[in-house]
């Protein structure tokens, strides 16, 4: 998402909603460790955690939240990565520079509807889309891991080598560090995924082998 979909430059700026979370926190660490500056959504009982991780943080409860990121990057940013979609995906399209990139890859905030979230996504793909073809040269993309294993395999599995291989090194490096909120045996699963949905954590919960 950072470097092939949104081609982040170093010295850029970015937006990264749910910057707690497990795949928010990686980007963070990602964009840091790439010269790249961040600002950070989480609730307020995560900001020291955000901010550790090299962010700058902004509480995503506030009513003023983006013309709060809007005073901290007045120029507007390079990307903004949105797993949330719904009404706040028109704001965090405006925050973006001329040029910039918007990456939704989720629509988190239809999960519970009633039907389901086929029809708000397939609304979703609409949007993304149109706004591609708007005269201000921002992008727009739907970012999906497993885009293009059904048609060009070959391509897909040495992109995901390629993309794993520097992601895992820089593991090993002790460059990013995973963001692990709790680690609870398969046994409890059903508790894990309630704490996993609560909003309380920071990372990702860790299902293992019960004992």
């Amino acid at each position: 998402m950072l470097h092939r979909t949104a081609e982040v430059r170093r010295g850029g700026t970015i937006v990264v909603l749910g910057a707690n979370g497990g795949v928010g926190s990686t980007l963070v660490q990602l964009a840091r460790h790439a010269g790249i500056t961040v600002i950070g959504t989480a609730s307020a009982r995560h900001h020291d955690t955000v901010r550790a991780l090299g962010a700058t943080p902004v509480d995503y409860r506030d009513p003023e939240l983006y013309a709060t990121i809007r005073a901290l990057a007045p120029e507007g940013v390079d990307a903004v990565f949105d797993h949330v979609a719904g009404p706040g995906l028109n704001e965090s399209w405006r925050l973006l520079r001329a040029g910039g990139t918007l990456v939704a890859y989720g629509n988190a905030s239809t999960k519970e509807d009633e039907g389901g979230n086929f029809w708000p996504t397939i609304r979703l793909f609409s949007r993304l889309a149109l706004w591609n073809y708007l005269p201000n040269g921002k992008g727009a993309h739907f970012y999906n891991l497993w885009a293009g294993r059904r048609f060009t395999i070959a391509a897909f599995r040495a992109k995901q080598r390629e993309d794993l291989t520097a992601v895992l090194r820089l593991l090993g490096e002790g460059v990013i560090t995973p963001q692990v909120a709790a680690t609870m045996p398969l046994s409890a699963t059903a508790d894990a995924l309630t704490l996993a949905e609560s909003r309380t954590v920071a990372g990702k919960v860790v299902i293992i082998p019960d004992a």
